[in-house]
C-alpha cells in the first residue's frame, strides 16, 4: 500500500523573476529529485484576484521542461480569519488554484488563520469565516481536482489565536469536504507544542488521519521569543525557532513518527529544506524517501491486519 507517494523540496523565486526559480529547479533535478512545490506567490503571477496571462504561460513553459510532480504552496501571508482581506484572499487562492491546474498541480498549500490579540473577542466568528471560506474554496478546488491542504502554523505574537494542530484537524473534520485534507508541518506543530506545553506526538497524531500534504524539516522545537539573530545561522547555533534545517540536524525522530503514523492516501511529503542547504539536499532526500517507504510498509501492516 503506498500512502506516501511522491517526495521532494521546495523551490522558488529569490527576486520575483522566473531566472532563479528555472536555477532553482534545475539543481533539484540534477540531485534526482522528482517532486517540487512551488512557492508561486514568490513570483508576480496573479493580480487582484486574477492571473496575469503572459506570466502564467512562462511559468507553464517553464515547468514543463523538467519531469517533476508539482504541487503549490499558495500566500505565505494567508489569513482567512481577517475579516477586512478575507474576500481578497479567497480570490487570490481561486486564482492560484487555476495555477495549478494549468500546471497539473493537485494540491494548494493553505495556511491556518490568525487573530491578533486585541481581536480575540471575534474568535468564534473568525473560526466560521475561515470554515466557510475553505468550504467555497474546496467548492471551487473540486472540478479542478485540487485539494487544497491546511497547514498548522506556529504562534507569532504575544496573545495571538493560532489554532493548535489538533485544532486545524477538527476545522478539517467540521468542514468535511473531500477536497480540503489537513497539511502537518511537524516543525510547526513542535515549536507550537512547546509554547503552549502540549504534546507534540499527541498533537500530530490528531491530525494524521485527514492529512493529505506533509511539510517535513528539522528544528528543536523551541519558540522565537523575542530573540533576534544577526545572521540566520545565529538561531541554527542556538537551535531556536521555525529553522528549517536539514533532516537529522535537530531531535525530531522521524523514523519513530513515520513508523507510528498513518496518513490519507496520496500524501506527499515535501521538504521544506530550501537552497542555503543545497549541500545537504540529497542526504536529506535519501533520508526522506527511507521514511516514505517505512511509512507505506507500516500501512500495509496495519490494513493486512
Amino acid at each position: 500500500m503506498s500512502i506516501i507517494t511522491g517526495v521532494g523540496f521546495n523551490a522558488g523565486s529569490d527576486d520575483g523573476e522566473f531566472a532563479t526559480l528555472e536555477s532553482d529547479l534545475r539543481a533539484l533535478a540534477e540531485i534526482g529529485c522528482d517532486t517540487v512545490e512551488l512557492a508561486v506567490s514568490s513570483l508576480d503571477l496573479v493580480a487582484g484576484g486574477r492571473i496575469i496571462p503572459e506570466r502564467i504561460t512562462r511559468l507553464v513553459n517553464l515547468t514543463q521542461q523538467f519531469d517533476f510532480r508539482y504541487t503549490v504552496h499558495g500566500l505565505v501571508s494567508s489569513n482567512f480569519m481577517d475579516q477586512a482581506t478575507v474576500r481578497y484572499q479567497i480570490d487570490a487562492a481561486k486564482a492560484l488554484v487555476e495555477v495549478c491546474d494549468r500546471i497539473g498541480a493537485g494540491i494548494l498549500v493553505q495556511h491556518g488563520g490568525a487573530l491578533r490579540a486585541d481581536d480575540i473577542h471575534q474568535r468564534a466568528d473568525a473560526i466560521k469565516r475561515e470554515r466557510d471560506a475553505l468550504s467555497e474554496l474546496a467548492d471551487f478546488a473540486a472540478p479542478h481536482d485540487v485539494r487544497i491542504a491546511l497547514e498548522n502554523i506556529f504562534t507569532t505574537e504575544p496573545g495571538q489565536y493560532r489554532q493548535t494542530p489538533a485544532e486545524v484537524a477538527e476545522t478539517v473534520k467540521a468542514v468535511n469536504h473531500a477536497n480540503l485534507v489537513a497539511l502537518i508541518d511537524f516543525s510547526h506543530a513542535y515549536v507550537e507544542s512547546t509554547y503552549r506545553g502540549l504534546d507534540f506526538r499527541a498533537q500530530i497524531a490528531a491530525m494524521a488521519p485527514v492529512a493529505g500534504h506533509l511539510h517535513v524539516h528539522d528544528s528543536f522545537g523551541r519558540p522565537q521569543g523575542f530573540y533576534k539573530p544577526f545572521f540566520p545561522q545565529e538561531n541554527t547555533a542556538m537551535g531556536v525557532g521555525d529553522l528549517h534545517m536539514p533532516l537529522g540536524w535537530g531531535d525530531i525522530a522521524w523514523e519513530d513518527i513515520f513508523a507510528e503514523l498513518t496518513f490519507l492516501p496520496d500524501t506527499v511529503l515535501m521538504m521544506e529544506i530550501g537552497r542555503r542547504y543545497r549541500a545537504e539536499q540529497p542526504a536529506s532526500l535519501k533520508r526522506a524517501r527511507a521514511l516514505a517507504e517505512l511509512n507505506n510498509r507500516a500501512a500495509t501492516a496495519v490494513a493486512a491486519q
